[in-house]
């Protein structure tokens, strides 16, 4: 199987680094820029399960159209870039790849299976915290690196999920090919909207915001609501996620904040529509009140206007 992995960050270019390790048949669609660094020194990974110092494949747009025909796309970027990645994997998908999102949320399948179309768009997210060095390395900030992928509902099974699992594993990549991925991700998504939503609008670490009068209860209200709208859109988090994320987003002395944190502290484009914002508009939609979630929302819409201005 050739996999395409579009970019080399931190999420992209951890996994389709390890599996290129191991021997799959890995290319990575990046920037001319970062072809030519890839090119002179490699990609390297930096992690508490193992560096990494590997020859890759890498591609530029100009010459995508002309490689050999990839099987599934790892599309990993930030939902704002959304709309250039799809410009950017199109030839590839045309000559037949599918594409495996591990975007955060649930917003982009939209716009993805407007673009490509229902069958060709797979059900993947992923668990990392990972980030770029100031050499273009692979920082792997945790030791979690793990990937869950499925067919969606409505989809027949398909091989090239079934050969990424077995690469996973020749790779030593934690993962899961699961028959629910819908499931998957909404347990995925309620917790992460929560974490992002009280990290971004108290700007601190969950230990932090739990060390003030009324902060456990605001993050636990804050995941109520997430859940609450799972369990309106058809996908109940199952009792011991609820139990785990809750205990996760409450824990004493937590350093954890959420990626979008790190990313508004450095005045970066932040992924809040996509995330947050779109948490509160799928409550709305189902008559489900949010006002811990939207406070957070209009915190970060503030942030970007100001960023913007």
């Amino acid at each position: 199987m050739r996999v395409l992995v579009l970019g080399a960050g931190g999420t992209g270019g951890y996994f389709g680094g390890r599996l290129a390790q191991a021997g799959v048949d890995v290319g990575f669609l990046v920037r001319p820029a970062r072809a030519a660094l890839l090119r002179e020194r490699g990609l390297r990974i930096r992690s508490p399960l193992g560096d990494a110092d590997l020859p890759v494949q890498v591609l530029t747009a100009d010459e995508l159209p002309h490689a050999t025909p990839f099987d599934l796309v790892l599309l990993s970027c930030k939902a704002y870039d959304l709309d250039s990645a799809m410009d950017a994997i199109a030839p590839a998908v045309e000559a037949g790849a599918r594409v495996l999102p591990l975007l955060n949320g649930l917003r982009h399948y939209e716009a993805l299976d407007a673009r490509f179309g229902f069958p060709n768009v797979l059900g993947g997210l992923c668990f990392i915290s990972a980030t770029l060095g100031g050499e273009g390395e692979i920082l792997h900030l945790g030791k979690p690196a793990s990937m869950t992928f499925g067919e969606r509902e409505g989809q027949s099974p398909d091989a090239r999920l079934q050969a990424l699992a077995a690469a996973c594993a020749q790779a030593s990549i934690d993962h899961q090919h699961t028959p629910d991925i819908a499931q998957a991700q909404w347990v995925k998504y309620s917790f992460l909207a929560a974490l992002a939503a009280g990290t971004c609008l108290m700007r601190a670490p969950i230990g932090t915001i739990m060390a003030v009068e009324g902060g456990k209860e605001f993050m636990a209200a804050l995941h109520a609501e997430c859940v609450a709208v799972a369990a309106a859109s058809a996908h109940p988090i199952p009792d011991p996620a609820h139990a785990g994320a809750r205990e996760t987003l409450t824990m004493p002395g937590s350093p954890m904040k959420a990626s979008m944190l790190r990313d508004l502290e450095a005045g970066q484009r932040v992924e809040a529509a996509h995330i947050v914002g779109d948490m509160v508009h799928r409550a709305a939609a189902h008559g489900i009140a949010t006002p811990h979630l939207q406070a957070a929302w209009a915190h970060l819409q503030a942030y970007e206007a100001q960023r913007a201005a």
